[in-house]
């Protein structure tokens, strides 16, 4: 199932805790590092997983989904297109609920498998933005959030 709207992307990030982070890098410069960071300070269980390391951001790294031994919610890829459908095989093989393919990251033919086998999907887009954007944090410093609603959210997630 696709999840494209402002609720559907809400939901997943209150309701879902476990983020297993594909490609995640050690080095303090890169996308992945900043998002994981953000949301570990944010409250979530973050799994870095990348067969270069042992360790990142304090937490144990596996050399892929198939190794880490706790239920996981959302795999969350921060790989190029082309390494998105072996990866979609192990989120099925696992149990995750959710793909989550970051910005620029966009497989058609993985997202269709995911989906087909009853994992929600969001393409396209950062985990660490979308949370800033729907639970306030991008608004504070001026950003333009395209949310508009007189309705607060329903529960903040930490």
């Amino acid at each position: 199932m696709p999840v494209d709207d402002i609720e559907g992307i809400r939901r997943v990030l209150n309701d879902y805790k476990t983020v297993a982070m594909v490609g995640l890098s050690a080095n303090w410069h890169r996308p992945s590092n900043f998002a994981a960071k953000y949301l570990l300070d944010h409250g979530y269980r973050v799994i870095p997983v990348n067969p270069a390391y042992e360790e990142v951001l304090g937490q144990k790294c596996y050399p892929s989904l198939l190794d880490i031994p706790e239920r996981v919610d959302i795999v969350d890829v921060f790989r190029k297109p082309a390494d998105v459908p072996p990866i979609v095989e192990q989120a099925i093989e696992i149990g995750a609920k959710v793909l989550w393919l970051q910005l620029g990251v966009i497989h058609d033919e993985a997202t269709r498998r995911a989906e087909e086998a009853g994992l929600e999907v969001v393409v396209d887009r950062c985990m660490k933005i979308e949370y800033a954007r729907l639970f306030g944090g991008l608004n504070f410093v001026g950003v333009n959030t395209k949310v508009i609603s007189a309705k607060r959210p329903r529960s903040l997630p930490h």
